[in-house]
């Protein structure tokens, strides 16, 4: 098969500059960049990701977050294994099998977030950095709008609306006026069939990348938790199994991509074989093309590749890995552990007790990854910010529509929480001042309530200031009984037992009409009313049974007590 990543891009100038992030079109003022940067840094919080990881015989879920002293913890693990599916078949080949058992490892794994971040083969992408004349990031758009851009600098078999494209700015060169181009791509038919198993599957992907990129957002985020030494724009992954191989070297964020070749015999013994030979054999061969690929990086750029971190699906891999260190003596090899420096849970410890877990390195690579609706991480780089969902700009809208709903439900629910506290503040110095703000109040519910249904939402938790609030109604006309008299009856409420009506009968008596679930429920609300200062001779007057019915309150048994006020 003719390599797709050879001689991918040019040896940049030393003036060449990152690019610098897009700009926003017009000047922001103060108070929109504040509002931006508050929904922005909510909902990276707010938009958890869990990595699925599709292979023909395995699916893997992780779930990573960070805690108060920024220490990253892994939150959920599940790899579920299972059979069906033919030799050598793909993903994509059945994904319908692939689909249900995604529905059996999701359950399993207790996953409580729908967005998905998924990865797709390198061999199923195509990834080249381009260089094109300078432009501005508006003349940029309108030339990848037209396709101009591509059709010009990207020669590819098919038309260009068969693929799904990624694209991002990674160098501005003012001095020669050029700039340099990340472009990854992925067959459009493909891409919707990984959107359509993980959608049959229960969740809805938000994150397309590519297996080699997730590999080395795992590789930065474990050197950055190690606070490795290594060169932090210098990083070298080597693929070794039996579904890809293939030396992946990022310098200054181009990716350098280069194919390692195996033979189906090769698979055979990477599979089965004891032979020494044979597995010796086949390392020589390998280490061949591994050592080709370093030294043409090193000749053209002039940097040493210390080490390789090696990510492999075989159990095996250290047996190999100790022929490749005598062929291959100028460069370091060591097996990468995308969980060293994570947290691990005590209930994770054993499903994560493996010989091998570099097979886990794109699944938790995918599990770094955050959903920016905002652009609050302003510096990403381009291969931590890939995605080849075709929607992705119309997924962001609505990610953002919704968290600016969600901001502005916030601010109303503030509004209100405040309108009550000083309701209630007043209402200890003059009831009349009280009776006032909760008419404003109530107008102010009401036209909440038409603008928006979500307001329901407060109900729970202003549901005890409301009970103050009718019986302050219940009573407003007989100035005889104080607030203080209320707040001793709201204080001796059971959480069980709610008021229906309040009566005072001028006589320095006050009947209670109510709801309880049981009988002690109603006991407990007597023997409270008794131990209050102000309260005395409170007595069953009459009780009512429940009735049998859907109303949750005709479950309830009614009561009717008698009251006498003292000292009032």
């Amino acid at each position: 098969m003719k390599n797709p990543f050879a001689n991918l891009f040019k040896k940049k100038d030393a003036s060449a500059a990152p690019a610098p992030s897009a700009p926003s079109g017009k000047k922001e003022g103060f108070f929109a960049k504040l509002i931006k940067n508050r929904l922005g840094k909510s909902s990276v919080k707010g938009e958890q990701i869990i990595g699925v990881d599709l292979t023909p015989n395995e699916i893997r879920l992780a779930q990573i977050s960070t805690n108060k002293s920024n220490q990253w913890i892994l939150d959920k693990f599940y790899s579920h294994k299972f059979e069906g599916l033919p030799e050598n078949a793909t993903v994509l080949e059945h994904p319908d099998k692939v689909a249900d058992e995604l529905k059996i490892a999701i359950q399993k794994a207790k996953v409580d977030t729908s967005n998905a971040a998924i990865a797709i083969p390198v061999t199923s992408a195509i990834i080249r950095v381009v260089t094109s004349p300078l432009m501005t990031d508006e003349e940029l758009g309108n030339a990848v709008k037209t396709d101009s851009l591509w059709e010009n600098l990207v020669q590819l078999t098919d038309n260009l609306d068969d693929y799904s494209i990624f694209h991002q700015v990674i160098n501005r060169n003012t001095t020669e006026n050029t700039m340099d181009i990340l472009f990854v791509a992925s067959k459009l038919a493909d891409i919707n069939s990984y959107t359509d198993i993980i959608k049959k599957g229960g969740l809805n992907a938000v994150i397309i990348d590519v297996k080699c990129f997730a590999l080395k957002s795992a590789v930065d985020q474990i050197n950055q938790i190690a606070g490795s030494i290594e060169e932090s724009n210098l990083t070298a992954v080597l693929e070794f199994g039996l579904d890809e191989n293939y030396v992946m070297i990022l310098y200054e964020n181009n990716p350098i991509i280069t194919d390692i070749f195996i033979r189906g015999q090769d698979r055979n013994t990477l599979i089965a074989s004891d032979n020494q030979e044979e597995m010796e054999a086949l390392v020589r061969r390998y280490i061949t093309q591994v050592k080709q690929a370093v030294q043409e990086f090193e000749t053209k750029y002039e940097k040493r590749i210390r080490n390789l971190k090696v990510t492999s699906n075989l159990p095996n891999v250290e047996t190999y890995l100790a022929s490749f260190r005598k062929n291959l003596v100028n460069t370091g090899f060591n097996l990468f552990d995308p969980l060293d420096g994570i947290k691990i849970p005590a209930q994770l410890e054993e499903s994560v007790k493996l010989e091998n877990r570099s097979y886990l390195s794109t699944v938790l690579g995918l599990a770094f990854r955050q959903l920016d609706v905002f652009g609050y991480f302003k510096f990403v780089t381009a291969v931590k910010n890939i995605n080849l969902l075709p929607n992705r700009d119309t997924m962001i809208k609505q990610k953002r529509a919704k968290a600016f709903s969600n901001f502005a439900f916030k601010g109303i629910v503030g509004v209100v929480a405040a309108i009550y506290i000083v309701l209630f503040g007043l209402s200890f110095w003059q009831i009349s001042v009280l009776n006032n703000k909760i008419s404003d109040y109530d107008q102010v519910v009401q036209n909440h309530q038409i603008k928006t249904t979500e307001v329901a939402k407060l109900s729970k938790e202003l549901g005890k200031l409301k009970k103050q609030m009718e019986l302050s109604n219940s009573i407003k006309s007989n100035k005889k009984i104080s607030f203080r008299v209320l707040a001793q009856i709201a204080s001796a409420v059971p959480k069980r037992v709610k008021f229906v009506k309040l009566d005072y009968n001028g006589t320095n008596q006050i009947l209670i009409e109510g709801l309880a679930s049981s009988d002690q429920d109603i006991l407990k609300l007597i023997s409270n009313l008794n131990n209050k200062k102000l309260i005395s001779q409170a007595s069953l007057a009459s009780m009512t049974l429940p009735n049998t019915g859907n109303n949750s309150n005709n479950a309830m048994k009614g009561f009717l007590i008698a009251c006498k006020l003292e000292n009032v």
